[in-house]
């Protein structure tokens, strides 16, 4: 086969697709289907030789543990805990007594390495469970930490299980790997409600499961899949159908079969209903009794980077891994498979006109729901690709999506509701959590140097609609001590306020309360010295959340607003950060969430203002402020220093009804998928002062 030329700076994923050779009579979804031993396939495309660095010879600035965010599913929860000064490593007890008068299976004793998170599962719904830990080191093993909580939850969901091997385990950033993963593992689950619990080993080497070099490859996955009677899976997946997508989906499924099997993965069968377990043993072979649904190994022999922004010599860990969960999850072509002619559940949505299916590796295929007539993203042709990937254009890419074929170093993406990967996911069978069907604001993270009397860290939050609007606020300093944001505040402390009336007050989250609340909501504080209060705001009232140094220290800090009930009848309709504009590192920086919708996108309104400020008699406010809004991959989508520069988004912005007062005050309007997003504001020339940043949700 005639190798195309790979564009520069890109690397093609690899893939390790597993065939299961068994002849299945099965006629009924109750059936259950289980491999045969049978041949192990291994699909390997070509790389672009490179030579590149180990993450393991990455600062560790690189490669610290980010944040991790995971809200309790029905059988897991995701335990955390703050570092202990010199501990090399961690052991986890867990119990559903208080007094640890018993353990759950797995989970006494348990040694987390130097991770200080770790996702807990095979738990029961509902129920309340404790946990505690004691780190090690030179100095020996200490006594248990306090004891913490988590619930489940009741209501089914999908539920990844990640194993780490010892590749992972050993490894001397071992925590920012497994911190990563738990990431893009809390990203599925909060995306996907399937009752269904995929079980996947990850892996970080150099080396493929069976012991074979990875080569230049950035990743690969190695899975399970199931031939399976067509008209056995045609009938679940339409039966299966939850949303809009499904639907019109569903309505372009051929009347006769155009394979005799279809090829769904082992956890693909089960989110629509089918009896196909996991059968994959830790060397990426098949058999009765294997544990996993698949092995994803990422290729310790690339410059990874396991936190964002990426820098542009390194490959985003957290795309990778997300990509390789695609896989193991469903996605994929039979263009893939050698020597099958059976179709993989993502080529009955392959198209290369309106009306004309394209099921080869030649000519125009794109990913389509409505019969080719809209095209959602081009499939890959490129034989040194993945035929199940997106086509991808040369590096830097304008859209770097999570299963584009070819990565570039430097950009991130994630799977979303409205991704092409997320409408894919929801055609092939899971079903979209409807609990994320609004599109709004979820969250307003920003970060600015607190200083003392009027410039502390000021965050404004307002909710509309009809229904209370549940939240949880957060004051954070030292967690950014590990983050590398030197200054940061040591202590922080956290006041509510609704117009003059303080409504709560909190130093430690530990001590509230509200403890096991904050606890339970997925978005505890990283360090006990921070502070949290959770909150029902009334619609159309204005609240404000003051963060200060406890003891009138000084440094850099974060106010956190997080929508923590995206089901109620209202949603975040302007939150607003204000303090003292520094610069360099200490300008102000403003992170927007804006959560997933069927619909895909949603209008947001940024301004930063100054001398407004200085009108309602703030000293020292910031005269001339400039406002960027940067997308997750770390490009700026659009800029603004005076906001009546450009004509279009002037009268935008005057439609809305949200002008600022100053011509010299900045303002821009942007339709923006769901996703992560960065407003930074400045002062012109490096001025400085007081300035604020504001955000709203507009028709």
């Amino acid at each position: 086969m005639k190798k195309i030329p790979v564009p520069s700076n890109v690397f093609g994923l690899r893939l390790i697709t597993v065939a299961i050779s068994a002849a299945l009579a099965a006629t009924a979804a109750a059936e259950t289907f289980r491999p045969q031993v049978g041949e192990h396939v291994a699909h390997r495309l070509a790389d672009r030789n490179d030579s590149h660095a180990s993450t393991d010879d990455l600062p560790q600035s690189v490669v610290v543990a980010p944040q991790v965010v995971m809200a309790p599913t029905h059988s897991s929860f995701l335990a955390q805990w703050n570092a202990v000064s010199g501990a090399t490593g961690y052991r986890l007890d867990v119990s559903a007594d208080r007094s640890f008068a018993d353990y759950i299976d797995g989970y006494r004793d348990l040694d987390t390495g130097a991770a200080t998170n770790r996702i807990v599962s095979g738990l029961n719904p509902g129920t309340t469970y404790y946990y505690r830990v004691r780190s090690y080191g030179s100095a020996g093993v200490s006594s248990a930490s306090d004891v913490m909580t988590a619930s489940t939850i009741t209501a089914p969901g999908l539920v990844i299980t990640p194993t780490f091997d010892s590749s992972i385990l050993t490894n001397p950033n071992s925590a920012a790997i497994q911190s990563t993963i738990n990431q893009a593992v809390a990203i599925y689950q909060s995306l996907f409600s399937d009752p269904v619990n995929a079980k996947i080993l990850f892996r970080f080497s150099n080396t493929q499961p069976n012991g074979s070099p990875m080569g230049t490859s950035l990743a690969l996955s190695a899975f399970v899949i199931y031939p399976m009677p067509w008209n056995t899976y045609k009938n679940a997946l339409v039966a299966d159908a939850k949303t809009s997508n499904d639907a019109t989906a569903n309505g372009t499924l051929p009347a006769s079969p155009l394979s005799t099997n279809l090829l769904p993965s082992s956890a693909g069968g089960r989110a629509v209903g089918l009896n196909t377990p996991p059968a994959m043993f830790p060397d990426g072979t098949v058999g009765v009794g294997g544990p996993y649904d698949g092995v994803v190994t990422l290729n310790s022999g690339q410059p990874y980077q396991f936190t964002r922004p990426t820098s542009g010599s390194n490959f985003d860990a957290l795309r990778s891994t997300q990509h390789e969960m695609d896989e193991v999850l469903g996605l994929g072509s039979k263009l893939n498979i050698t020597g099958s002619s059976d179709l993989r559940p993502q080529d009955l949505f392959s198209w290369s006109a309106p009306g004309t299916r394209n099921l080869t590796s030649s000519g125009t295929r794109y990913f389509s729901i409505n019969g080719g007539g809209n095209n959602i993203v081009g499939f890959n042709q490129n034989p040194t690709g993945d035929f199940g990937d997106w086509l991808s254009s040369p590096c830097p890419q304008a859209n770097p999506y999570v299963q584009n074929a070819f990565g570039c170093r430097g950009q991130s993406s994630d799977i979303a509701i409205s991704s092409p990967e997320g409408i894919n996911m929801d055609v092939v069978g899971y079903d979209l959590n409807t609990s994320m069907a609004a599109s709004s604001l979820g969250n307003i993270s920003t970060r600015l140097r607190v200083l003392g009397g009027d410039n502390v860290l000021i965050g404004g939050v307002i909710t509309t609609g009809t229904a209370g609007k549940r939240v949880i606020l957060r004051a954070i300093g030292p967690s950014l001590t590990g983050l590398g944001v030197p200054g940061a505040l040591a202590d922080t402390t956290l006041d509510l306020f609704q117009g003059n009336t303080l409504l709560m007050s909190n130093d430690d989250w530990q001590i509230s309360t509200q403890q096991a609340e904050i606890q339970n909501s997925g978005f505890a504080p990283g360090n006990s010295k921070e502070a949290a209060i959770i909150w029902t705001l009334t619609p159309n009232q204005g609240y404000t959340a003051i963060v200060r140094g406890k003891n009138g220290t000084t440094g850099v800090g974060v106010v956190e607003a997080y929508d923590l009930d995206h089901a109620a009848a209202s949603k975040l309709g302007n939150i607003s950060t204000r303090g003292f504009v520094d610069v360099d590192d200490n300008v102000m920086i403003a992170g927007l969430i804006v959560t997933p919708s069927n619909g895909g996108t949603t209008s947001i309104l940024v301004r930063a203002l100054g001398p407004t400020l200085g009108d309602l008699g703030v000293p020292g406010f910031l005269a001339n402020p400039t406002l960027d809004l940067v997308n997750s991959s770390g490009t700026v989508i659009r800029a603004n220093s005076n906001w009546k520069d450009d004509p279009q988004q002037r009268a935008a912005i005057e439609a809305a009804g949200l002008a600022p007062s100053h011509d010299e005050e900045a303002a821009l309007v942007e339709t923006v998928a769901p996703g992560a997003y960065t407003a930074i504001v400045r002062g012109t020339s490096r001025s400085t002062g007081v300035g604020l940043v504001e955000a709203y949700n507009i028709p």
